[in-house]
């Protein structure tokens, strides 16, 4: 499946029975089936689906935006209902419309220090990151941590460069998505991210929700704006009443197979 072309292998185990593999093997583009995330479903006690993400580095994530919207697009067709996924960053909540675009309520950003997290106490709306032309991103947790840079030309950033290190840069323990956005208008943002243990890729949903939460933390937007993607465009609202960021945008089938696990053994 993929939402906005972040692209995923979706396995459902809800019956049991898959062993533990290999993942990053599973999700190589040369020598497995390929993907940015690998995604097992499982039962969960606290909502409909239990979702687990593997990154394509084969290392486990607490959240994906664009995972969930295809979860919720699978899960929801079996149920016709609104869907309750469980994952490792929280239960968070989806509904579907008609044309296969989904809304995810991703909840509320994270933003003190230490739930980002950080190494030590920041001031996350100016964390003083420079590398090369990015300077001074904002750090917020969507479920997962990111930095979010803004520039004059989000295209001539040269982020499969500079993005490894950044991922890695100390003031971020566990590591850091890295976002580098355009503001177009009041309500529009140009994104591209180099993700945490993917890289870069053509849509990332938290990341746009991190982005647009920045944005407006710097008076740069409003509560809402579209967010385009190389992979497509998100739509993302920081509702006011309730803290919570809702994002809505496509999810797709591409295929459905089958593969043979011994071949993927961790």
């Amino acid at each position: 499946m993929h939402g906005a072309g972040n692209d995923f292998v979706v396995i459902d185990n809800r019956k049991g029975g898959l062993p533990a593999l290999d993942w990053g093997k599973l999700a190589d583009r040369h020598f497995g089936i390929g993907c940015d995330q690998v995604v097992i479903l499982q039962n969960s006690d606290k909502a409909d689906v239990l979702m687990r993400i593997f990154n394509a580095d084969g290392g486990e994530v607490e959240s994906c935006g664009n995972a969930s919207r295809c979860v919720a697009w699978l899960i929801g067709k079996e149920t016709g209902k609104p869907v309750r996924i469980h994952t490792l960053a929280g239960v968070i909540e989806a509904s579907i419309a008609k044309d296969a675009q989904v809304t995810i309520n991703m909840g509320p950003p994270r933003l003190d220090w230490n739930e980002i997290p950080l190494s030590e106490p920041k001031d996350t709306l100016h964390l003083g990151i420079a590398s090369d032309a990015l300077k001074d991103p904002v750090g917020v947790n969507m479920g997962n941590p990111h930095m979010v840079f803004f520039v004059s030309d989000a295209l001539a950033v040269p982020l499969a460069t500079l993005g490894p290190a950044l991922e890695h840069h100390p003031l971020f323990p566990e590591r850091a998505n890295v976002g580098v956005a355009q503001v177009d208008a009041k309500d529009k943002i140009t994104l591209h991210v180099w993700e945490r243990g993917a890289g870069l890729t053509l849509a990332c949903g938290t990341g746009a929700c991190a982005a647009l939460v920045a944005a407006h933390r710097r008076n740069l937007t409003g509560r809402k704006a579209t967010v385009q993607l190389p992979g497509g465009v998100l739509f993302i609202e920081w509702r006011e009443s309730d803290n919570a960021v809702l994002m809505t945008g496509p999810a797709a089938v591409s295929f459905k197979g089958e593969f043979d696990p011994d071949g993927f053994a961790g």
